[in-house]
């Protein structure tokens, strides 16, 4: 059954949708013309020195409507919002037809199907540690040696077709013997606003949050690679094409070969800050639609 037949199960029938896990949030700086392309006209990207703040949001949840899954979002960039600014996903990759299906229709989300295979190189172990975000992506020993790595290749799935999308290589080192309380981070509670829609699966803006409760630490930044093989035949690098774009009569927005280019393009951009969510609840809210947006979204201050 393709995503766009699958029905949504009782799991996500009354918002607001919890989820329970673990996640690696990493911001990096990209460049505002990769961004812009994913961002609505209707807002303005929030830009310094020609770069905004993305990044992704890798998270695996063993507690949530569609069950237990791993998800990537790649997150373009900011857009302003007065008085704070809301995130951008770029692209999001779910190894869940349900999780998929719900992201598209309901958030307003550029959902794919994929599939995360995890790799470990162990040079060394130390001993066993609970609820750490390498446990729960399916890798139960801490390690501390600092050659150590797991790699998460991400390929998305179409059909019968896989196409390889990235590696992000998570560093274990990180781990140490401390206890959970003290080594784990503080308890802490955010909201993370973000904008949505201007989707084929649903052309209205949206804009949603997620209430998040977790333990948070900062931890070494993962390191993130592209296919492995070359995604065009010119071999001119990810970002070819750029400027090719399709209109559909209700959408307007980048073909599908430039919108995974520039978004495998920010992933590979530059990490500046990499945060570890443990004991990760997330209760995300059903969205509103932006049915007018003012000038001042448009604008800023």
């Amino acid at each position: 059954m393709g995503v766009g037949e699958a029905k949504p199960s009782s799991g996500y029938a009354k918002p607001p949708w919890l989820f329970k896990g673990s996640a690696l949030y990493q911001l990096h700086l990209v460049k505002a013309e990769t961004a812009r392309a994913f961002i609505p006209k209707e807002f303005r990207l929030v830009e310094a020195f020609g770069y905004t703040l993305g990044g992704f949001f890798l998270a695996h949840y063993d507690d949530s409507p569609a069950g237990i899954f791993d998800e990537l979002v790649v997150i373009a960039g900011i857009v302003w919002n007065p008085p704070t600014s809301c995130a951008w996903a770029a692209r999001v990759l779910v190894n869940s037809h349900e999780a998929c299906f719900h992201g598209r229709k309901c958030i307003g989300l550029p959902s794919q199907v994929a599939g995360f295979s995890k790799r470990t190189t162990i040079l060394e172990r130390s001993r066993n540690k609970e609820n750490s975000f390498l446990n729960k992506i399916g890798f139960g020993t801490a390690f501390c040696n600092p050659k150590d790595r797991i790699d998460v290749q991400v390929a998305e799935i179409k059909d019968s077709s896989t196409t390889d999308f990235c590696c992000i290589s998570l560093p274990t080192a990180v781990l140490d013997s401390r206890s959970d309380s003290m080594w784990m981070g503080p308890i802490v509670k955010m909201s993370l606003p973000s904008f949505s829609g201007h989707t084929q699966y649903n052309p209205r803006l949206l804009k949603y949050s997620c209430q998040i409760k977790c333990r948070v630490r900062a931890v070494t930044p993962a390191k993130v690679s592209g296919p492995t093989t070359p995604v065009d035949k010119h071999g001119e690098g990810l970002i070819a094409h750029q400027s090719s774009y399709s209109v559909d009569s209700e959408f307007e927005g980048l073909t599908e070969n430039d919108a995974r280019n520039r978004s495998i393009s920010v992933l590979l951009s530059k990490p500046v800050l990499a945060l570890e969510f443990n004991f990760l609840k997330m209760q995300v809210e059903p969205p509103i639609v932006v049915a007018h947006c003012s000038k001042n979204l448009v604008e800023g201050s």
